[in-house]
């Protein structure tokens, strides 16, 4: 036998000893609890009954694709906790097998969550909720954030508009505790980048205005000072829908409707996102949401940490994608990275209406000494999170 027909056993051996050393398994779960939507003016637009479990359910086959080269087997495991039911109880489940969890849930299940004993030491991502108090006050240091908080979305809008020098602005408010967040938030976001809310008006939730559109609006708007832009907060979709081409100023409509910053639109197609767009309406045979991308992105950051650190450890995944050495690529134009402030995804975001992307923010001019991803949203300098100290 010849000396080179020796090397290649041995060779062969050890690239099998090593892949059989590198198997890990990487058991995700993602945990929604079933809310109840408030009813709206319209049902052509439902929200979908799997929204967010697709977005994560095409991060798992995204993270398959290297974890089968380097020996990863990613699972993941799903749960839906119906009205009524103990969340819980569900939750303390879920962290007896998993502990990585992807969470669609409102504000106060997920701190419940994040609370829990059981909880310790594992790694939850909040996918849905957008309150500035969890990333605040509120904050936790076993959740990370990838969906924006509602400062992020009002800080893309401001930006934007600002730009296109359209800075008188009125507002009108929705009364559900998240419209009166998001409004809170485009306050804030004004006075940041130096527009001007001239005046503003509530929205009388139990209002049934099917049939009166056209003639109620333009009554309702018809006080508004001279302004460039009608802001709506409206999360529900209630009315804001139904203000463009029915106020009494020929004036855009921006915020919950019209021109809409979010963490993700169907209309994005540059940067690779047309590709994910594709991959996404062949699995779900529907658009990708806000909650399916920041599922997918949730679930794509544990699958990056893994190939890079060839661990399953949920506190040394946690470790990685707060620090430098991280970044995503994300389709939207540049990496996404994790403020170690407060866990919250630095994340570029599109503004857009129903047809067409008006534009991808932060807007050019807009500089930051370390990242100009962190002019959306609070700053290091600005949060209460003490809880990454």
């Amino acid at each position: 036998m010849t000396q080179q027909s020796l090397i290649i056993p041995t060779v062969l051996a050890s690239f099998v000893a090593s892949t059989a050393q590198a198997n890990i398994e990487v058991p995700i779960a993602y945990l929604e609890m079933e809310v109840e939507r408030p009813p709206v003016l319209t049902n052509l637009d439902p929200i979908p009954d799997d929204l967010g479990r697709m977005g994560a359910a095409l991060g798992l086959a995204d993270n398959a694709t290297t974890g089968g080269f380097m020996g990863h087997d990613y699972s993941l495991s799903d749960l839906v906790v119906p009205l009524g039911e103990d969340w819980l109880e569900a939750a303390r489940a879920v962290l007896a097998d998993h502990r990585i969890v992807v969470v669609n849930a409102p504000t106060d299940a997920l701190l419940a969550l994040a609370d829990l004993p059981e909880a310790e030491g594992a790694l939850i991502f909040n996918a849905s909720a957008e309150s500035e108090a969890l990333r605040e006050e509120e904050c936790r240091a076993n959740v990370l954030h990838t969906m924006p908080s509602y400062a992020m979305r009002a800080d893309a809008l401001m930006q934007f508009l600002v730009t296109r020098r359209w800075s008188d602005l009125v507002m009108i408010t929705g009364q559900r505790p998240a419209d009166l967040e998001f409004a809170t938030a485009l306050r804030h976001s004004a006075t940041k980048f130096g527009a001007r809310i001239r005046a503003e008006k509530d929205w009388d939730t139990d209002s049934d205005m099917r049939r009166n559109i056209g003639q109620e609006f333009p009554v309702f708007t018809q006080d508004f000072p001279g302004h460039h832009v009608l802001l709506v907060a409206d999360e529900a979709g209630d009315f804001g829908p139904y203000l463009e081409f029915n106020a009494w100023e020929p004036r855009p409509v921006a915020g919950s409707a019209g021109a809409r910053p979010d963490a993700w639109s169907d209309r994005v197609e540059a940067y690779g996102a047309a590709q994910l767009q594709l991959r996404f309406k062949r699995l779900a045979e529907r658009p990708m949401g806000a909650v399916d991308y920041a599922a997918w992105a949730a679930v794509r950051s544990v699958g990056e940490a893994v190939t890079r650190l060839n661990s399953n450890d949920a506190g040394a995944i946690r470790d990685y994608l707060l620090g430098d050495a991280f970044e995503l690529a994300a389709f939207k134009g540049a990496a996404i990275t994790y403020r170690d402030w407060n866990g919250q995804m630095r994340q570029p975001m599109p503004v857009a209406t129903r047809t067409a992307l008006v534009a991808m923010t932060p807007m050019p001019g807009f500089l930051h000494e370390v990242s100009t991803l962190d002019t959306l949203g609070r700053d290091r300098l600005e949060t209460a999170c003490r809880a990454f100290d």
